[in-house]
């Protein structure tokens, strides 16, 4: 008689039909994920866990449990000294963008030219047609991180480093990579994008549906995350969509709340860019072109995380700060120049 496998069990959880089954604990969800990511599984398990789960939807202690179970096997290096691996944000960028450019990127190395410290982390190419923040800073000349020695180098010398999932998990890279196999995302997206690697105190994440909002939020109050804003960002990233009204949820210590930041331009809906030429974003920063919705993108976004930061108190000082900051760039240089 064959042995039963010990991950079977998770599955059997997700999988016993409407009336039985239900959602995993945060302490098994973080026991799965850890064997997930040890390897300890066959490769139909993973499969089947992560369809029933993107089936059922994940739930706030779900998301918790897999972000930890990432958490508990990033080691950072212990020759590196600690004060080098720390963050005032923690960004994340997993989704890529099909309609519109990344603005979010000069928000995020605007934050940095202003003396903040911004640690970007994502994958890409999970997608065809969409646009990815790796190949657009690459076009920026900002460097990629490999490794932690590298990300302690450039939050040094630009205040941002950017990190792919690989280089931080490659066995959670490998998940993501499965979209093609199973048709479907699976819930590596929506978790990776709170790993949150440097622990940073602030986490900016952009989702794509509106219901996920409420579970990332109350996920990072089961992470003990000291500062959290998520919205429904353009394309599913961390991106202020400036024709609409952007409804927020904060977290603060175990404080949730939520916030409408009001419409920037008119215009509710804009029209896809065409061409999405990720030279157009050092054009921009430079002032070499005009978009009233590039800069609206790059300051809204901008505001909510000056926001989130305790920089400012109201929605109308984050906006007026955030314009000040665009304003006052040096258009001279691109915004990797230190």
């Amino acid at each position: 008689m064959q042995e039963i496998h010990p991950f079977s069990k998770f599955i059997a959880i997700l999988g016993r039909g409407k009336t039985k089954q239900r959602a995993l604990t945060i302490e098994e969800s973080r026991e799965a994920m850890g064997m997930l990511l040890r390897g300890e599984t066959e490769r139909e398990q993973i499969g089947a866990f992560l369809m029933l789960l993107r089936l059922k939807e994940e739930s706030p202690e779900e998301i918790a449990g897999f972000a930890l179970a990432v958490k508990d096997q990033i080691k950072l290096p212990k020759d590196i000294p600690p004060e080098q691996l720390k963050a005032d944000v923690d960004w994340s960028s997993y989704a890529g963008k099909r309609r519109q450019l990344p603005w979010y990127i000069l928000s995020a190395l605007l934050l940095a030219r202003n003396g903040y410290k911004v640690f970007m982390h994502g994958t890409e190419w999970h997608t065809p047609g969409r646009v990815y923040t790796r190949e657009c800073l690459n076009e920026l000349g900002v460097p990629v991180s490999v490794n932690y020695q590298q990300v302690a180098e450039n939050l040094a010398k630009n205040n941002f480093a950017y990190m792919p999932l690989e280089a931080i998990s490659e066995p959670l890279k490998a998940m993501i990579g499965l979209k093609p196999i199973l048709g479907l995302r699976s819930p590596v997206h929506s978790f990776a994008r709170m790993i949150n690697p440097l622990d940073a105190p602030v986490e900016m994440i952009g989702i794509f549906h509106r219901g996920f909002m409420d579970i990332h939020a109350n996920a990072g109050i089961l992470m003990n995350q000291p500062h959290l804003s998520v919205f429904r960002g353009e394309g599913g990233e961390a991106e202020r969509r400036p024709g609409k009204t952007c409804e927020v949820w904060n977290v603060h210590g175990n404080d949730l709340s939520e916030e409408r930041w009001p419409a920037i331009l008119d215009e509710p809906r804009q029209a896809p860019d065409e061409s999405m030429n990720i030279a157009d974003l050092a054009a921009h920063w430079r002032g070499e072109t005009s978009s009233q919705y590039a800069s609206a993108a790059v300051i809204g976004t901008l505001a909510i995380t000056i926001k989130t930061m305790g920089l400012v108190n109201t929605i109308e000082e984050a906006e007026l700060r955030a314009r000040q900051m665009w304003d006052d760039r040096d258009r001279s240089c691109l915004p990797a120049a230190a």
